[in-house]
């Protein structure tokens, strides 16, 4: 089973490039299940979702915790279900919190969930990143300057063994630049 993460600030284009590999392979015939956090089908994704959309310390605390059982939940339901499992939003999440809780945070998720060889960090700079996201009918807390400034730093330090993707270019250009880490990761392996 190939276990493809994507990742990434707001307005990257991590449901858009998901898609996209999941119409890779299912165009070759393989099974795909494509999880995006939070998750709307659970109880843990639609408190995310709701704290995410809040303001205050209790609703990030609430965020984050709702968030990693979302992702949780995800992994144990559909893990080795599928030829191919997509996971848009999954470790990440922790670059919302402090750096020193963030690292161990994400040390301890890499302990207790998989990671795999095709972890996608989709980078983009904070501006053009509120750019991306002025349409939207919602604003999540972390969705200002001075947050997405912050947690694409953290991500970025903790994403150091990921395949860090520059999203600016166009979602063709992102695609190919994706899909052909995915075909040399398949032929290496």
């Amino acid at each position: 089973m190939r276990f493809i993460i994507i990742d990434g600030l707001d307005g990257s284009g991590k449901s858009t490039q998901a898609k996209l590999i999941q119409e890779k392979y299912l165009s070759m015939g393989e099974s795909v299940i494509l999880r995006e956090h939070p998750s709307f089908d659970n109880p843990y994704g639609l408190k995310a979702k709701k704290a995410l959309l809040g303001r205050g310390k209790i609703n990030k605390i609430k965020a984050s915790a709702y968030y990693a059982l979302d992702v949780i939940r995800s992994v144990k339901k559909y893990d080795g279900k599928t030829d191919n499992l997509i996971m848009v939003r999954y470790l990440m999440g922790v670059a919302y919190l402090p750096l020193p809780l963030a690292k161990l945070l994400y040390w301890f998720f890499t302990m207790i969930l998989p990671t795999s060889q095709y972890m996608f960090f989709l980078d983009l700079e904070p501006d053009e990143s509120l750019k991306r996201m002025s349409s939207r009918n919602d604003e999540e807390m972390f969705e200002n300057m001075d947050d997405l400034v912050k947690v694409r730093k953290k991500a970025l330090e903790l994403a150091q063994d990921w395949y860090i993707i520059n999203t600016a270019g166009s979602i063709d250009e992102i695609k190919e630049k994706i899909h052909a880490i995915l075909d040399d990761v398949d032929r290496n392996s």
